[in-house]
């Protein structure tokens, strides 16, 4: 192989890490949207989720789509909005899988009408995405509460 053949598999080598971490941030941010954006329905799961996905979060464990569908329903009829903000991504890639570590703040107001009476969090999650034929979805998916303000979530 020569030399300008190495520099061109390097490139290409390089060009797919760059795709595969753009795509699995763009991944992460459409799931925080969805969470704001589409509070109403649940179509959007599977642009998002793999059909085994498993969601651990401070009030419980989640797994496959009708999991997911019971964590929507219990956010919606606590929350009337939300504004969730992910960063500081950090993305492991090996081959069709990736770790991701992020940070994650979360805003849940109970009322519409009373904006400012709202439910604070703030943490980092761990998630899994791995690559499908529809793209990178999102496997496992663990949230570490750091701190919270305000009333939370009422446990049954």
């Amino acid at each position: 192989m020569s030399s300008l053949d190495n520099d061109i598999a390097a490139l290409r080598t390089q060009v797919r890490l760059l795709s595969d971490r753009a795509e699995i941030a763009e991944l992460c941010d459409r799931y925080v949207m969805h969470l704001d954006k589409n509070r109403g329905n649940d179509t959007w799961f599977d642009s998002v989720f793999t059909d085994d996905v498993h969601l651990t979060f401070p009030m419980g464990e989640y797994k496959g789509m009708d999991g997911l569908a019971a964590f929507q329903q219990m956010a919606r009829t606590t929350f009337e909005r939300t504004h969730h903000i992910g960063s500081n991504y950090t993305i492991e890639l090996d081959g069709d899988r990736a770790g991701i570590r992020a940070h994650l703040t979360a805003v849940h107001v109970r009322q519409g009408g009373e904006p400012a009476t709202h439910f604070d969090i703030g943490g980092h999650y761990e998630a899994e995405a791995v690559r499908t034929a529809d793209g990178w979805r999102i496997r496992r998916f663990t949230f570490d509460l750091v701190w919270n303000a305000g009333q939370g979530p009422k446990h049954s």
